[in-house]
């Protein structure tokens, strides 16, 4: 059976909760990146990306949405025009095929090449540099984070149009209260 997503700024609280449960269920508990949280100073700046799925009746009562998180990832201005994306993770239940991830890479960097990015970079763990490099991304450096191997790697902004997205008028403060 063929799943829906949807690709979108996570705006409603629930949706932010659901960003952040996720998260932590993906770095901390299954890759044990972090201990703790893996939140961090970023987080106050950056936009949760959220894909979401029609929910089962268990999550209903959670999200006002009547739908789940399944996919995240965050965007941030590091300084005028450079934009990173990081934090990118897929519920297990939802990791077959490369759909969910070229998603929110998509909506990720035509997100911020809508609001005026002349760099996109990231970066990815050394598991993730092939599906990455499928989707116009170049390496530019390899670098040790969390003591395991990932690249520095960089968008091909001309690959990624403009999705015409309206960017918040001000950094979503409520993110680091959810």
């Amino acid at each position: 059976m063929r799943q829906d997503y949807r690709f979108e700024l996570a705006k409603t609280t629930a949706e932010v909760r659901g960003y952040f449960d996720l998260r932590y269920q993906i770095f901390c508990r299954e890759q044990q990146l972090y201990r703790g949280h893996d939140r961090d100073a970023l987080d106050d700046i950056a936009y949760p990306i959220v894909a979401l799925t029609p929910a089962d009746s268990v999550f209903r009562n959670e999200l006002a949405s009547w739908e789940k998180v399944v996919g995240v990832v965050r965007i941030y201005e590091s300084e005028p025009r450079i934009w990173y994306g990081g934090r990118l993770g897929v519920h297990l239940q939802h990791r077959r095929g490369w759909r969910m991830g070229k998603g929110l890479i998509e909506k990720a960097v035509t997100t911020a090449n809508t609001w005026g990015c002349d760099r996109f970079l990231a970066t990815v763990q050394i598991q993730n540099v092939r599906f990455f490099q499928r989707l116009h991304w170049d390496s530019l450096d390899e670098v040790v984070i969390c003591g395991r191997p990932h690249h520095l790697m960089e968008a091909d902004l001309n690959y990624y149009a403009p999705n015409g997205e309206p960017r918040p008028i001000a950094t979503p403060q409520w993110m680091s209260a959810a």
